[in-house]
C-alpha cells in the first residue's frame, strides 16, 4: 500500500535533499515492499551437491537451504584449476540443472510409498488368512485369476498411499517365494549408470547380490555401448577428458551435438577455435553443433560407414602407401596389429582371409610352451623370421614379465622390427575375395544401394608358410586392408581404384552415392585431418556421439572412424583420438566401488546378465523377428553352417558355449540343484554338466516362455526403463507386464514364420511374466506408472553420494543439504530396510542354502583364452562339455538367507582373504579393510559380522569405495601399478609415486572436487602435465591393449566375424525391419500418409527422462510430446507447425504435436528422448490407447556378432561386450490427426479402460 501511495503522491512530494554534490539524495520512502523479493534469495547455508542425472556434466552446485529447505540453486566456481595453458573447467552448468530444485516440492514429487490398490486388498485379504507372509504371496501369485487382477491395470491408476512396513513386508515376501519356488536368479534389478550415483546403485545391487539375484547390465541396452571398443582395444569407452579438446589442432564432431549434449564442457570446443584449431561436424540435420563449425558434412542418417571408408581410402593412398608420414609407418608398426600375419584359405577358385596365423600352427610351436595358440605371429625384417613378437595376449597369462610392447621377439628377447607389407617380397599375387552389402535394394528409397558384385575380388600379396600341416598362403593385416579399401597399388586385378573419381567401393565418388555427400568435400577433411596428424604426431581429435551407435550396424561406423584416428596414430596422444560420450559411463574409482556393489566381500561371483539379450527373449520379442540370417551373412560363408538358424538361436548357442550370461540360468531351481547334486554323490558341477549332456536338464533361454524360466520379481531404481530405455516398449508391457499395449503386428505364429530351432515355441503366448515390479524414484515417472509398488526415494540434495564423469577427472560428491521430505528415503537405507525385513520373513523358508552360479567366460581372466582356433558346440558332440572352457562355469555360493542383513551393512572377509582387484590385476587390501575397521568402526553385536567394518550409512559406504580404490588412495594405486609391472616386466609404480600418501575422503570432495590419483584400471593418465588421454599409457609406457595381439586391431579374426563379413571394415546399409507393409493399408483412414525413418535423438529440455515433466522445462519447450519433421515431408501430408500427428508401424503407435523445421532433412523424423507418456499425450486411433512413447514404434533386434565370447577381447564383461539395443533401423507411417481425444472420460464410463478397486 505504500508503495502505492509513494506513486500517487510522485508530483506532490517535496524535493529530495542531495549530497555529495548531487550524486545522491536522501529518501524516507517505504522499502518493506523489497522483504519478500530478498527473502526469496535469502538463504541459512550453500551446500555443494551435483545432479545424478547420466549428463556427463557432473556439475558441481551450490543448493541454497532456507529454514530446511531448497529455495535454489547456481553453478559452483571453485572447481581446482587445470594447467596455466589450458582453460578452467568453469563454467559448467545448464538451464536443466537449474531447474532441478522444483522437483523437491512439486507435485511430481513422490512422498509415500505407493501400492497398487488391487494388489493391497488381494495382500490383506491373503494375511488374513495366512500368518506367514511367504505362504500369503504364494496365494496370490499361485492362482492365475488373483494375480492377472492386478497385472492387467499395470500402467491405468489405482495406487494408493501405503505404509513401510508393509511395503517392505509385501517385497521381501514375494522375493523369499521366488528364491525358494523358481531361484533367486529369478529375482532381478534394473538401474542405470553406477558412476552418477554410485552408493545408491550399490545399494540396490548388493542387496541382490547377497540374496543370488540377477544384476542387469544397461551400457548395452541404452545402445551406448560400442562393440567396436572392445573389439579394437579390448576396453569399453576409455575417453579423454574434455579439457584435452583443447590440446588437439583438427577436430571432427562426429554424431555429437556437443553443445546441446555437452553443455557444461562445450566451451572447450568453441575456445579451442580461437586457437587456431579447425572443426567439421558430421551430422545428418543441421544441429546446435553444426553452427560451431568450420565445415558441416551431412551424410544421409545411417550412412557413416561409406563416409568414414571413403575418408580412410584418402588416407591409405596418400599418406600411407605414398610413403608420406614416417610417423604413421612407425605407429602403426609398434601399435597395431597391422603387421601380424593372416592365413589366406581357398575357396570356389579364390582366397578369403582366414584367423591370425599362432605359434601353435608351427611345429614345435615356435619353441612357446605357454599359451601357443593364442600367440600370433609376424615376420622380422631384420631377420626375416616369423616370430612372436612381446604383448600377444598367450603372453599376459601364464608367465610374466613379456607382456609389453618392447619391440622384442618373444623367445628371446632379440630386438625386431615387424614387416607391415609383403608387396615387395611375396611369393605370389592371388585373388583375394571381399563381401560388400550395399548392393541391395533396400525396402525404403532413402537409403541408395550401387550395382557392385557382392563379392569384390582384389590382388593381395601373399607369402608361402609352411605350417605343421602344410603350405600355406599368408598376408599381412595390412595388405588385407589396403584391398578392402580398393585401392591400386600395381598389383593388377578388378575392382580397385586409381583415382578418387573411380566408382569403386570405397573411394569418395562411390561413397557420394550412397550419403549424397560431394566428394571433394570427404576428400579435403580426410586430408586436413591426418596432414594434421602426421605434423602434430597425433593431435587430431573426433568427438564422436552414440546417436551413430544406435543404428543395426554400428561397429561398421565406429570401426570405420576409428580406422582413420588408428592409422593416423591418434590414439594414446595428447588433443588426439576418440572422444566418444554416451553418459556419465566412467566410474573412475570402480575397483573400490564393486566389492560394495556386488557384495563380493561375502560372496563370489555375483549374478549378472546382458540386458538386451535378456529383454529380447523375456518381453518376447523374438517371437515377432523378420530378420533372417541368411541377410546378414556374408557371401563368402558357408551358409550351410547357418541354414535354420534365427537371431534367438544364435544368443541360445552363445550362452551354451560361455559366451553370454543368462538369467534366469537353468530351468530348475539352483538351490535345490545342489541338493540334487548332493543327493547323487556328486559335485554341483558334475551333477549339471552330466544332465545337460544327457538333456534332461536344459538352460531357461531354450525355453523363455516356459513359466518355469520366467523373471519373477524386477527391481528398477535410478531408472525410468519403461519410459525412456526400454527398446519394444510395447512388447515388454504385452508380455512381461500383462497389460494393455498397442501391439499392431502379427507374431511368427500368426503369419506361418520361420520359428527357432533352439528355443521350444510355444502357442500360448505369455503375457505378465513378472509378479512383482517395484520402482524406486523420487517422481511419477511413467516407469511408477506401471509398477506395483513405488517406494520415494530422496533427491540428489537429500542424500550422500559419489559422482564422476568422462568429461573430467574429478570426483564430486550428492550432499544432503537437506533432511529428506515427506517419507522418502535414500536408495541406501531403502535397501538396507529391505534386506533386514528379508532377513526376518526368509526364517523357515531359507536358511543355509547352496546357490550354484552360472560364470561366463569372462574377459580380463585367464579363461577368455577359451576356444582359439576355431567354435565347437558341445551340444552337437564337435568338443567336450567342459565348464569355463567350451561351456559357463558352475560355481557354488553358499549363502545363509537370514544373514543377509549383517553382511549388507558391514565389510566382509574376502578383501582379506582374497583381495582385490580389476581388468586382470590383483593386489592386497588388508590395510585398507583395517583403516576402515577405524574409519567407520566395527561391527558388536554377535553373528556373522561381528568385529568386521561397519556399513551404516551411506557415508560409510562412501568411504568403502574411497579407501579400496587406486583413484582414490595414493598408496592401493601403487600397490596396483606394481601388480601390473610384475605382468609387463616394466615399473610403473612411478606413475603414482608421488600421490602415495594422497587419500581422498567423503569429506574432502564436499570441500571442492577432487582430482583423482592415476591407475592401472584406466589408460590415460591424471598429471599435472598431460590431460587424461585414453590410450596414454599404451603409447608411452609400453602396456599392451587387452587384445589377441596385444595391439590396436584392425582385423577381428574370429570365425563369426568373418562369416558375417566383419573381419575387416566394412559398409552396411541399413537393415530392413519389415514393419510397415503389414500396417499402412490396413490402418489407412484417408488421410495422405508418409513414410520417414525414426531417429531419438537427445533432447534440449532433459536428460533422457529426467526434467521431460518438469514444469520450467516444459515451459522452455512445447509442454508435451514433439516429433520434428522436414518442411518437405510436412507439406506431403498437409501438416503445420504445432498440428497433432500420428505416427505408428507393427510396433505400436505415437501421437505427439509436430515442430516442422528446415533443419531436418527429407526423409526423416526425429522424437527426442525421453519424453514422458504421462504429460500431455493424446489417444491413438490405430490401437484405442493412449499414445506411446518413442520406443512404442521400436522393437529390439540383435546381432551375432556381438554375441561372441570366450575369444581374448571378444569376451564377456558386465557392461563391456554383448548384444545392443539398436533402433534407428526403423521407419514409422506419419499422417494429421484428424481429431485429438484425450482419453479422458471417467473409467467407470469407459469401454476402453479397465475399473480399478480401491482400498478403504
Amino acid at each position: 500500500m505504500s508503495h502505492f501511495l509513494d506513486k500517487i503522491t510522485f508530483f506532490t512530494r517535496k524535493s529530495p535533499e542531495p549530497f555529495a554534490d548531487g550524486h545522491g539524495i536522501k529518501t524516507d520512502e517505504n522499502r518493506d515492499w523489497e522483504k519478500a523479493y530478498r527473502g526469496r534469495w535469502s538463504h541459512d547455508k550453500v551446500v555443494r551437491s551435483t545432479h545424478g542425472v547420466n549428463c556427463t556434466g557432473s556439475c558441481s552446485w551450490k543448493i541454497y537451504v532456507k529454514n530446511g529447505l531448497v529455495t535454489w540453486e547456481t553453478q559452483q566456481t571453485d572447481y581446482p584449476r587445470t594447467r596455466p595453458d589450458l582453460p578452467n573447467h568453469e563454467p559448467r552448468g545448464c538451464s536443466r540443472g537449474a531447474s532441478y530444485s522444483w522437483y523437491l516440492y512439486s507435485s511430481a514429487r513422490l512422498k509415500y510409498p505407493m501400492i497398487r490398490s488391487r494388489l493391497l486388498k488381494l495382500w490383506r485379504s491373503a494375511k488374513n488368512t495366512y500368518a506367514d507372509p511367504v505362504d500369503a504371496w504364494e496365494s496370490i501369485v499361485s492362482d492365475s485369476k488373483k494375480s492377472k487382477e492386478y497385472k492387467q491395470v499395470r500402467g491405468l491408476g489405482g495406487f494408493v498411499r501405503a505404509d513401510w512396513n508393509e511395503v517392505n513386508e509385501i517385497i521381501a515376501a514375494s522375493n523369499v517365494y521366488t528364491a525358494k519356488e523358481y531361484g533367486p536368479d529369478r529375482i532381478i534389478g534394473f538401474s542405470p549408470i553406477p558412476a552418477m550415483s554410485m552408493v545408491s546403485y550399490a545399494a540396490g545391487s548388493r542387496y541382490l547380490s547377497l540374496i543370488g539375484g540377477t544384476c542387469m547390465s544397461f551400457y548395452d541396452w541404452y545402445c551406448d555401448l560400442p562393440p567396436s571398443s572392445p573389439q579394437v582395444w579390448g576396453e569399453q569407452t576409455d575417453v579423454p577428458e574434455s579439457a584435452d579438446w583443447y590440446n588437439s589442432g583438427y577436430i571432427i564432431a562426429w554424431g555429437s551435438n556437443v553443445p546441446q549434449t555437452r553443455t557444461p564442457d562445450a566451451h572447450f570446443f568453441a575456445e579451442v577455435r580461437y586457437k587456431g584449431t579447425k572443426t567439421v561436424s558430421v551430422t545428418p540435420d543441421y544441429s546446435e553443433v553444426a553452427k560451431l563449425t568450420d565445415i558441416w558434412l551431412n551424410p544421409r542418417q545411417g550412412t557413416d560407414a561409406a563416409m568414414a571408408m571413403a575418408m580412410g581410402h584418402v588416407i591409405l593412398k596418400e599418406f600411407h602407401l605414398a610413403g608420406k608420414s614416417d610417423y604413421f609407418d612407425d605407429y602403426c608398426c609398434m601399435y597395431t596389429d597391422m603387421p601380424f600375419l593372416v592365413e589366406l584359405e581357398e575357396k570356389d577358385g579364390n582366397y578369403v582371409p582366414g584367423r591370425t596365423l599362432r605359434a601353435s600352427d608351427f611345429k614345435g610351436n615356435l619353441k612357446h610352451k605357454n599359451n601357443p595358440e593364442w600367440k600370433p605371429v609376424v615376420i622380422d625384417g631384420k631377420s626375416g623370421e616369423i616370430v612372436v613378437p612381446n604383448g600377444t595376449i598367450g603372453s599376459r597369462w601364464g608367465e610374466d614379465g613379456k607382456w609389453n610392447l618392447e619391440s622384442k621377439n618373444q623367445e628371446n628377447s632379440n630386438e625386431i622390427w615387424s614387416e607391415v607389407t609383403l608387396k615387395d617380397k611375396s611369393d605370389e599375387v592371388v585373388s583375394t575375395a571381399f563381401p560388400y552389402f550395399a548392393n541391395k535394394e533396400h525396402d525404403q528409397e532413402i537409403f541408395k544401394h550401387t550395382d557392385h558384385e557382392d563379392i569384390l575380388l582384389r590382388n593381395v600379396p601373399a607369402k608361402k608358410v609352411k605350417l605343421a600341416k602344410g603350405e600355406v598362403l599368408v598376408a599381412t593385416v595390412f595388405d588385407l586392408m589396403v584391398a578392402n579399401y580398393g585401392i591400386d597399388r600395381g598389383l593388377g586385378g578388378k575392382n580397385v581404384a586409381a583415382s578418387f573419381d573411380d566408382d569403386e567401393p570405397y573411394t569418395p565418388a562411390w561413397q557420394e552415392k550412397i550419403t549424397g555427400v560431394p566428394r571433394e568435400n570427404v576428400i579435403q577433411v580426410a586430408r586436413e585431418f591426418a596432414d594434421n596428424a602426421d605434423k602434430t604426431h597425433g593431435r587430431s581429435m573426433v568427438i564422436l556421439g552414440a546417436a551413430i551407435n544406435h543404428w543395426y550396424h554400428m561397429d561398421m561406423t565406429y570401426r570405420g572412424i576409428i580406422n582413420m584416428l588408428v592409422m593416423c596414430g591418434f590414439i594414446g596422444q595428447s588433443g588426439g583420438g576418440w572422444a566418444h560420450y554416451v553418459g556419465q559411463e566412467k566410474l573412475r574409482p570402480s575397483t573400490g566401488w564393486q566389492p560394495l556393489a556386488f557384495a563380493t566381500d561375502w560372496h563370489r561371483p555375483p549374478r549378472h546378465m546382458n540386458s538386451t539379450s535378456f529383454f529380447y527373449a523375456h518381453s518376447d520379442q523374438w517371437r515377432y523377428e523378420k530378420l533372417d540370417i541368411d541377410k546378414i551373412l556374408s557371401p563368402t560363408a558357408d551358409k550351410e553352417k547357418w541354414k535354420d538358424y534365427s537371431l534367438i538361436d544364435c544368443n541360445v548357442k552363445s550362452e551354451r558355449m560361455g559366451w553370454l550370461p543368462s538369467a534366469p540360468q537353468l530351468e530348475e531351481n539352483p538351490l535345490e540343484l545342489s541338493k540334487k547334486a548332493k543327493m547323487a554323490k556328486k559335485t554341483s558341477v558334475e551333477y549339471i554338466v552330466n544332465r545337460l549332456k544327457k538333456g534332461d536338464l536344459k538352460m531357461s533361454c531354450e525355453e523363455p516362455d516356459n513359466p518355469r524360466n520366467f523373471p519373477r520379481n524386477m527391481f528398477i531404481w535410478r531408472s525410468n526403463i519403461l519410459g525412456s530405455s526400454g527398446k519394444g516398449h510395447e512388447y515388454m508391457l504385452k508380455h512381461l507386464l500383462g497389460t494393455q499395449n498397442g501391439i499392431l503386428g502379427k507374431d511368427l505364429g500368426d503369419f506361418n514364420g520361420q520359428k527357432p530351432s533352439e528355443v521350444k515355441w510355444e502357442d500360448e503366448v505369455p503375457e505378465g511374466k513378472l509378479d512383482l515390479v517395484v520402482t524406486l524414484d523420487f517422481r511419477m515417472s511413467t516407469t511408477c506408472v506401471y509398477s506395483d509398488i513405488v517406494l520415494p526415494s530422496c533427491t540428489w540434495y537429500e542424500k550422500n553420494d559419489l559422482n564422476t564423469s568422462d568429461m573430467h577427472p574429478f570426483i564430486h560428491p550428492l550432499s544432503r543439504a537437506v533432511d529428506p521430505a515427506w517419507e522418502s528415503r535414500s536408495d541406501w537405507d531403502m535397501y538396507k530396510g529391505l534386506a533386514k525385513k528379508f532377513s526376518e520373513v526368509c526364517v523357515g523358508h531359507l536358511g543355509e542354502e547352496t546357490d550354484i552360479v552360472a560364470l561366463p567366460i569372462l574377459h580380463d581372466t585367464p579363461a577368455e583364452l577359451a576356444q582359439g582356433l576355431d567354435v565347437k558346440d558341445w551340444k552337437k558332440g564337435e568338443c567336450e562339455a567342459i565348464p569355463g572352457k567350451t561351456m559357463p562355469k558352475y560355481i557354488e555360493v553358499v549363502r545363509n538367507y537370514p544373514d543377509t542383513y549383517k553382511k549388507f551393512t558391514s565389510v566382509g572377509p574376502l578383501l582379506k582373504k582374497i583381495n582385490n582387484g580389476g581388468k586382470g590385476i590383483v593386489w592386497n587390501t588388508e590395510k585398507e579393510v583395517d583403516f576402515l575397521a577405524e574409519l567407520n568402526r566395527t561391527v558388536l553385536e554377535e553373528g556373522v559380522s561381528k568385529g568386521l567394518p561397519r556399513i551404516e550409512t551411506d557415508i560409510g559406504a562412501t568411504e568403502v569405495i574411497l579407501s579400496l580404490a587406486p583413484e582414490t588412495n595414493g598408496h592401493v594405486a601403487v600397490k596396483a601399478w606394481a601388480a601390473l609391472s610384475k605382468i609387463t616386466g616394466r615399473d610403473h609404480t612411478h606413475l603414482a609415486k608421488s600421490k602415495e600418501d594422497e587419500k581422498i575422503r567423503f569429506r574432502d570432495v564436499q570441500a571442492q572436487p577432487r582430482k583423482i590419483i592415476s591407475s592401472p584400471t584406466w589408460s590415460g593418465l591424471e598429471d599435472e602435465h598431460v590431460s587424461y588421454n585414453s590410450g596414454y599409457t599404451n603409447v608411452h609406457e609400453f602396456i599392451p591393449w587387452r587384445t589377441l595381439t596385444g595391439r590396436q586391431q584392425f582385423y577381428q579374426d574370429h570365425e563369426w566375424m568373418r562369416d558375417f563379413g566383419e573381419g575387416l571394415c566394412v559398409y552396411k546399409p541399413p537393415i530392413n525391419t519389415k514393419t510397415i507393409a503389414p500396417v499402412i493399408d490396413e490402418h489407412d483412414d484417408g488421410s495422405k500418409q508418409i513414410v520417414l525413418n525414426w531417429i531419438t535423438p537427445h533432447q534440449k529440455w532433459g536428460i533422457h527422462s529426467t526434467y521431460s515433466e518438469n514444469l520450467l522445462m516444459l515451459t522452455l519447450s512445447r509442454g508435451g510430446p514433439i516429433v520434428w519433421m522436414s518442411e518437405i515431408d510436412a507439406r506431403k501430408i498437409d501438416v503445420e507447425d504445432n498440428n497433432w500427428i500420428e505416427l505408428y508401424n507393427v510396433n505400436g503407435a505415437i501421437s505427439a504435436r509436430a515442430v516442422v523445421s528446415q533443419r531436418v532433412p527429407e526423409g526423416m523424423s526425429m522424437m527426442y528422448h525421453a519424453q514422458e507418456k504421462i504429460i500431455n499425450t493424446p489417444g491413438s486411433k490405430v490401437t484405442g490407447k493412449r499414445g506411446g512413447i518413442h520406443n512404442s514404434v521400436t522393437r529390439t533386434v540383435v546381432k551375432p556378432t556381438h554375441m561372441i565370447g570366450g575369444y581374448a577381447q571378444l569376451s564377456y564383461g558386465f557392461n563391456y561386450y554383448g548384444t545392443v539395443g539398436s533402433n534407428r533401423d526403423e521407419f514409422v507411417v506419419v499422417r494429421k490427426m484428424k481429431e485429438v481425444d484425450w482419453l479422458d472420460e471417467p473409467a467407470g464410463k469407459s469401454t476402453k479402460n479397465l475399473n480399478h478397486d480401491e482400498v478403504a
